[in-house]
């Protein structure tokens, strides 16, 4: 995604039908804004709120309402999604913030299930989740075509490298030809003077001579004609022998592809096909979950009062009070009094199945990838095998046009051949004693005016040669500018995604360093990632991928420090933990320069003074840092923070 500046102080919402929000409109300020209130007041819902006009799909419509909508007003622009029930799944469309919200539902729409703390907490593959966002085999495609046409330049080069080599030898020949013609014409101006000086002597005979000239010049001009038949005919060959052994290498590099046949793409498309269905059942049935989640725990937090007072129209007391003093709450679809344990029993069994149906997707996503990337593979192949047979095709009819012009040509060498023995036998004919001496110089001179032309006529193709072996050469300094750039194209993308990981690693550490000096976790020395390798099976090979180790490493009472594991770290601190990384992935990922949101929620678990310090480091790393909290936790944060109590 392309950078975007963002100069706007604050973001107006509307919001309708978004969780348990019938209709509301909201300011967030510029730098930190509280969302203040007890549990059952919305907050969540506006932060969905805020995540739907961002563009992410992690939203839910209020239960008794078939469309929400949301509007974000930032600066001069205005962000809209309407969202729709159908069929069993959510739809949506409008113009939201981003095209694809991938990053921000990982790394900056930090909610209570967010992926990336969800991950920290249960201990879950961190490098994975790090490196979903970059698509390596987009980035291995490139790679490919990157060397594929540095291969053409090199090439190229190497060329040019031969032309340089032949270019002295050029050149010679053009001095050696030029001089030869230069003694030619010489020794030819000599023939002619000489001849003036005989035809003066038979001038009485100027008839005879005059039909002898003439059968002289036609003589000439067969040789002539001769000879360029025969020189046509050689640059023809030179250019069959060219053509023949392009088609050798074509050939062999074409039988050198591996098969692929079409039904096993269309294979692979039936393949891709089904596991994208599975995934959009799994969809579906997560959107579903979601729903019947939220719902539930906003029951079980004293959300719905309508529906508790019809159930219990006899307590006295609002029902959040009772679910406070009471272990037990009215069931909201039976009617019966079971206690909260049994519910949130329940609920925790519907989160384990999201879970495991969330993982269930990331492995389906997986699988289709790979599937596409192998597609991808064997469409290419087939590709070039046609760009290869269409070359095959263009060379073989350019031999067969070169082959019928031979033909063509050696069919007029015989035809002339033939006319210069008739002209030669006419010639000596005419020849008599008187004149046999001023014949042989005619024949002489024309012989050296023959010559002539042929030695011009290759100086002429020296010269065509060295202009262009000139001008090839002059493209050699824009070919090895564009070999620079392509090999810095290689290595960077190359180390793309190694310096994502080794900036994720050094973003969390750093981070985590900074943050636990400041929260002051009795017994944690530090909390880091070391990136690792380690040798994996794909398939039938072993290949060695990267990896994140999490250490915790903990002081003991004696002063010994030792290595922990996440289990044993308290739920304040898992919280935190996962925080953090999420906020290492926003800047490894620079998300901050596509979106500059974070927001917060399900904070309970963290101490309010803890919380006021987390909120105040991180507001750093966002323009805008939207934070859900309790009122005794709000208490805490700095009073210069924006407060929203009524949503």
């Amino acid at each position: 995604m392309e950078s975007r500046q963002f100069s706007a102080e604050r973001a107006e919402l509307q919001v309708r039908n978004i969780g348990g929000i019938d209709e509301t409109a909201v300011t967030l300020e510029h730098g930190v804004t509280a969302l203040t209130g007890r549990n059952a007041t919305n907050r969540t819902s506006l932060l969905q709120a805020i995540m739907a006009a961002l563009g992410s799909d992690n939203v839910s419509i209020k239960r008794d309402a078939d469309e929400a909508h949301v509007e974000l007003q930032f600066g001069d622009e205005t962000y809209s999604r309407t969202l729709r029930r159908r069929n069993g799944s959510i739809v949506s469309d409008g113009t939201p913030f981003l095209e694809d919200p991938e990053l921000g539902d990982l790394f900056a729409f930090l909610l209570e299930m967010n992926e990336a703390r969800q991950a920290v907490a249960r201990g879950d593959d961190l490098h994975e989740l790090v490196m979903r966002p970059v698509d390596t085999d987009a980035i291995q495609a490139e790679i490919s075509e990157l060397q594929s046409t540095k291969r053409d330049i090199d090439a190229e080069l190497d060329d040019l490298d031969g032309l340089k080599r032949r270019l002295p030898g050029l050149e010679e020949k053009r001095t050696k030809l030029q001089s030869q013609i230069d003694d030619q014409r010489a020794e030819l101006e000599e023939k002619r003077e000489a001849l003036e000086e005989f035809d003066a002597d038979v001038e009485e005979s100027r008839e005879e001579q005059s039909e002898l000239d003439a059968k002289l010049q036609e003589l000439r001009e067969t040789e002539s004609a001769l000879e360029d038949v025969r020189f046509d005919m050689d640059t023809e060959r030179d250019s069959l022998e060219a053509l023949r052994a392009d088609r050798d290498e074509v050939s062999e590099e074409r039988s050198e592809l591996p098969t692929a046949p079409d039904d096993e793409i269309q294979e692979l498309d039936k393949q891709i096909q089904r596991l994208r269905g599975q995934s959009e059942t799994i969809d579906s049935v997560v959107s579903e979950l979601q729903s019947l989640i939220q719902f539930n725990e906003e029951m079980l937090e004293g959300g719905r009062n309508e529906f508790q007072s019809a159930l219990q129209p006899e307590s006295n007391g609002s029902v959040t009070d009772q679910l406070v003093e009471t272990d037990t709450t009215v069931c909201w679809t039976c009617g019966s009094e079971v206690e909260t344990g049994q519910i949130e029993d329940t609920l925790d069994r519907l989160r384990e199945l999201r879970s495991s149906k969330l993982s269930t997707r990331n492995e389906l996503t997986s699988e289709i990838d790979d599937l596409q990337s192998k597609k991808r593979s064997l469409e290419g192949t087939q590709k070039k095998k046609q760009r290869l047979d269409r070359r095959l095709d263009e060379i073989e009819d350019e031999i067969r046009r070169r082959e019928h012009t031979v033909e063509d040509l050696e069919t007029r060498e015989d035809e002339l051949i033939d006319e210069l023995a008739e002209l030669e036998t006419e010639v000596d004919e005419l020849e008599t004693e008187e004149y046999s001496e001023v014949l042989d110089r005619h024949k002489e001179a024309n012989q050296l005016e023959f010559e002539v032309q042929r030695l011009e006529k290759e100086l002429s193709s020296v010269e065509d040669e060295i202009r262009s072996v000139e001008d090839r050469l002059a493209e050699r300094d824009e070919l090895e500018t564009r070999r620079e750039e392509i090999q810095e194209e290689l290595e960077e993308l190359r180390t793309r995604i190694e310096r994502i990981e080794q900036q994720m690693v050094d973003e969390f550490n750093e981070h985590m360093d900074a943050v636990l000096g400041e929260l002051a976790y009795e017994n944690i020395d530090r909390i880091w990632i070391e990136r690792t390798e380690r040798e994996v099976r794909e398939g039938r090979r072993k290949v060695t991928k990267s990896h994140f180790d999490l250490h915790i490493i903990r002081s003991a009472a004696d002063g010994r420090t030792y290595e922990d594991t996440v289990d044993h770290l308290s739920e304040s601190e898992r919280e935190v933990t996962g925080l953090i990384f999420a906020l290492a992935g926003y800047l490894a990922h620079d998300v901050y320069e596509t979106l500059p949101f974070i927001l917060l929620d399900s904070l309970e678990a963290i101490d309010s003074e803890r919380i006021a310090k987390l909120i105040d480091y991180m507001t750093d790393y966002a323009d805008y840092l939207v934070v859900a909290l309790l009122p005794e936790d709000a208490a805490a944060v700095d009073d210069r923070y924006a407060r929203v109590t009524d949503i």
